[in-house]
């Protein structure tokens, strides 16, 4: 790895290539596109919570003049339950294909239940209007309490709970039950103390991307479907998409467009199969855009969660165990975040003894999607504030008890492998140092701190790196750029080739263009995307290198690169001057386009940790909480473009905070959402917030060329209960359910 001092261009903060467009409107996102006889696609969901469908009748909709196609659960092909899904919402292809259009019941309040194509959005209302649909309603389980009830009604008749210690005898709404752990938790405790336990919950919180999911497909007469939409993963949407429609993957071309947000949310599919049938039936190109209160209704939020934590420890400070028995709701179908939940829970912490357990339990909501480190932040919400709690316990700073057992390289992670060097205790030291954590504070205010951790993953990724005739170079690679990621592949080659930061262009290619390359998602595009595209790079170089030396004569190991420029190795016996790529390619045309590929998957992804302190003010009069001051601290590994390193911390820190203070979803007792929209769901805003603090920590990841650990999702995890915390020692009342808005706090303090 080459020394931070070296780098020419790793660390600067140059202006984004993507930047110029997105500002004037120029740029083209999910419901941008249009194409020649297109119709317009519009959704029929439940009016129920839990419904069997009896019948659906479409024939009504298709008398009205102007539409041409509508579909239900019975024009879909059956998928077999083909196990699991990869990428980070979980699940399984059978469901994902019932969660896209609804057959046999009706499993949350705006289900997919029929979908119509028309020549005009009123006509498709009109055709939504005259589609008959004869429900038989059945209660809803619309919490973990009901869902997990010994008389709950069963959201799916078949389901037997997986991972307990004996096989199920009989049908339930828990889905899964997944254990890890190290040690002897009970003789742990045994030997503590003090030993402290509690329970604490956080709501059902969506992603809030300011773009909904739009789509555009359209399928020719050879039954070739092409798709633009808004997506993290155009070659997930090319899978998902074949599966739910019966079509062999080679026959789906998915173009990204650009993308308006989604931490995870945009992961998986909705519309995609369904325009790619009506299309079908229509034989005409279908459009659709979703509402705003179809993204809330209709789409995969985070995970409700439900943690109990036990800890014990010495008067020292020295913990000696620690459990925890989490309960995630999955929504409609199985595949909540358990298994991330069980590894960060306490993964902070280099402790003897430990053990975690999770369920993942059936509700009648949406099925779940990621949400930025799904998991994590229900589960560190939970442990981070039961760290403060045995700190104030123990009459011990917060962050001198976090150090004393914080994870250190060569410690062992708990879910198995050995860390490499980790920024734990320099995010901790720094956070300890930094002139917020000093400020005096005024009566009715408070500080709070907390560890946040995310593992980040690596996986597929390809690259291609082309260089032009006249010595720029284009870089093609398949992730949507979502934070700023072609600013930071373009510093990576440029720091590579040698060449300056604006000679290169990053082309963001369609699935028919690309490599196969995963989501944007799961810290992992600068990180694996990053790797193939110094692996190209470095192809490319070589290839320049090898045709330099045939044109002087000598082996190619007697030919170096050197700023952009092959150049004779030092000592070499011969007189010739240093080559650019243009001079190259003009050269050695007759040898073809100079090229350089690179298809890998990732290994050595670094795992992130994070420290927040935030200082609120508490109006014990109205409950309304003020966030004062947030100071993020992050280990990035080595910051390629510092600008949206900072972006990260600042950005996850803004919606944690949302998810303490006031986000949640609000059901009445039948299971209708009250609150789908941004009137009544509250998410921040910037008046809402004070100027976020960021301190980047780089402890180099070895794994990478250029030392990257990705940054995308950590940030989220700790502010929950850094926000939770400060207000705790605002109040001397902790608050142990989400969110802390005014009406919770008034009745925690009237409670006191």
């Amino acid at each position: 790895m080459t020394d931070a001092a070296e780098f020419k261009y790793v660390g600067t903060r140059p202006v984004r290539p993507d930047g110029v467009d997105k500002v004037t409107g120029r740029a083209a996102f999910g419901a941008d596109f249009t194409l020649p006889g297109m119709l317009h696609g519009l959704v029929l969901r439940s009016p129920h919570a839990h419904a069997r469908i009896k019948s659906v009748d479409l024939s009504g909709a298709l008398e009205i003049e102007g539409v041409f196609a509508a579909v239900s659960g019975a024009d879909f092909p059956e998928v077999e339950d083909t196990g699991e899904m990869g990428g980070e919402g979980g699940g399984s292809i059978k469901d994902l294909s019932d969660n896209c259009m609804a057959r046999g019941k009706a499993l949350y309040h705006g289900h997919a239940v029929a979908a119509v194509a028309a020549n005009s959005l009123a006509k498709a209302r009109a055709a939504l209007a005259a589609i008959k649909v004869d429900y038989e309603v059945l209660a809803p389980v619309m919490d973990l309490d009901a869902a997990m009830a010994e008389d709950a009604p069963l959201i799916n008749e078949e389901l037997m709970t997986q991972g307990l210690a004996e096989p199920a005898t009989k049908p339930s709404n828990i889905a899964s039950r997944m254990v890890m752990g190290r040690g002897d938790v009970a003789k742990g405790f045994e030997g503590a103390d003090i030993v402290l336990e509690e329970t604490y919950y956080t709501p059902t919180v969506h992603q809030g991307y300011i773009e909904p999911h739009a789509c555009l497909a359209t399928v020719n007469e050879g039954g070739q479907a092409t798709i633009w939409c808004c997506t993290q993963g155009p070659f997930e949407v090319r899978s998902y998409s074949a599966a739910v429609c019966g079509m062999s993957i080679g026959s789906i071309r998915v173009i990204p467009s650009e993308i308006g947000g989604g931490f995870g949310g945009k992961t998986t599919v909705y519309l995609e199969p369904v325009a790619i049938m009506l299309s079908q039936k229509a034989g005409r190109p279908v459009k659709m855009i979703m509402s705003r209160e179809e993204v809330f209704r209709a789409t995969g939020p985070a995970s409700a969660a439900r943690s109990t934590i036990k800890i014990g420890a010495m008067r020292d400070g020295t913990i000696t165990a620690m459990s925890a028995r989490m309960h995630y709701e999955a929504g409609a179908y199985p595949g909540g975040p358990v298994p991330m939940g069980c590894m960060s829970v306490f993964a902070a912490y280099n402790v003897p003894n430990l053990a975690m357990e999770g369920f993942d339990v059936l509700v009648n909501k949406p099925k779940v999607a990621a949400y930025r480190a799904p998991g994590a932040p229900q589960a560190m919400f939970a442990s981070e504030s039961m760290i403060d709690e045995l700190a104030k316990a123990l009459d011990i700073d917060p962050i001198d008890l976090r150090l004393k057992n914080a994870a250190n390289e060569g410690d062992s992670a708990p879910y198995g492998p050995t860390w490499d060097a980790i920024g734990l205790k320099a995010c901790l030291e720094a956070a300890k140092a930094h002139p917020n954590y000093r400020l005096a504070l005024n009566e009715g205010q408070g500080r709070g701190l907390a560890v946040g951790f995310w593992f980040n993953i690596g996986f597929q990724s390809s690259a291609e790196v082309h260089v032009n005739e006249d010595g720029t170079v284009t870089v093609i690679e398949g992730n949507p750029d979502i934070g700023g990621s072609r600013a930071s592949m373009a510093i990576m080659a440029a720091e590579e080739l040698g060449i300056p930061y604006e000679n290169i262009r990053v082309q963001i290619a369609d699935t028919e263009n690309a490599g196969y390359t995963m989501v944007t998602g799961g810290s992992r595009t600068t990180f694996a995307t990053g790797m193939a595209v110094v692996e190209a790079a470095r192809d490319v170089i070589g290839q320049a290198k090898a045709r330099v030396a045939k044109l002087w004569q000598v082996d190619a190991e007697m030919v170096e690169w050197s700023d952009g420029h092959a150049v004779p190795k030092p000592g070499m016996n011969v007189d010739q001057k240093p080559m650019s790529f243009a001079e190259i390619a003009a050269k050695t045309a007759p040898s073809g386009p100079l090229l350089g590929k690179a298809s890998l998957n990732a290994r050595g992804a670094g795992p992130g940790f994070s420290v927040n302190v935030c200082d609120v003010e508490v109006d014990r009069r109205t409950g309304k909480v003020d966030v004062l001051r947030f100071t993020a601290i992050q280990d990035a590994g080595r910051a390629i473009h510092p600008s949206y390193v900072e972006g990260q911390l600042q950005g996850g820190a803004v919606q944690g905070i949302g998810w303490a203070l006031n986000e949640e979803y609000v059901y009445d007792a039948d299971g209708v959402q009250q609150n789908a929209g941004f009137l009544d769901y509250r998410v921040p805003v910037a008046s809402d917030m004070p100027m976020i603090d960021t301190v980047i920590i780089e402890v180099p990841n070895d794994a990478h060329p250029y030392g990257v650990r990705g940054v995308g999702e950590t940030p989220i995890v700790a502010p929950l209960a850094a926000t939770a915390n400060a207000v705790a020692n605002a109040t001397d009342v902790r608050i142990r359910d989400l969110p802390m808005s005014p009406p919770n706090v008034l009745a925690a303090l009237d409670a006191d």
